[in-house]
């Protein structure tokens, strides 16, 4: 009896349950936002080990492209760009930690990447809902949730170039 026992517990620990996996990436169709909307977000930006909580919204637009501001907790702005309709970059505001170079090549690629429709081929984003998705680069990782979307047109001073 004992050796029954035993044969079925070795047989359970060594099989396991029998369940499917979920997912590993939903397809990128799933990141499909309105042409034109503000999207409220929380993100968990990580870097060499170190992790830093950051707030901010993307506004888009189809006919004036994107603007995506960048705060930390307790309000101050971090970064602020604009990424034109033919995806030139525009950087408004940079303060530490971040610099401007820093949020020109990186923080406007994954701008591009999440919320551009294509616009960024580089793209190492993995999908895990229509709201929540991973970056994974080199040497950072950042997971962006969206908790907000409101659609509808959004004013055109929100795309001006002064800050």
């Amino acid at each position: 009896m004992r050796l029954k026992i035993f044969s079925l517990l070795l047989l359970l620990l060594t099989v396991g349950c029998v369940t499917t996996p979920p997912p590993e990436n939903i397809p990128r169709a799933a990141l499909s936002f309105p042409s034109e909307a503000l999207m409220t977000q929380r993100a968990v930006l990580t870097v060499r080990g170190r992790q830093f909580t950051l707030n901010g919204y993307v506004a888009k637009s189809e006919a004036r492209g994107l603007r995506l501001v960048v705060t930390e907790n307790f309000g101050d702005v971090l970064a602020d760009v604009l990424v034109k309709p033919d995806g030139g970059v525009f950087v408004v505001q940079a303060k530490p930690p971040l610099r401007a170079d820093w949020v020109d090549r990186y923080i406007a690629a994954d701008l591009k990447c999440i919320f551009g429709n294509g616009m960024e081929t580089n793209c190492p984003v993995k999908i895990l809902s229509p709201t929540h998705s991973v970056i994974q680069r080199r040497w950072y990782k950042l997971d962006l949730q969206i908790v907000e979307i409101k659609p509808g047109a959004q004013p055109p001073g929100l795309f001006d170039e002064i800050p």
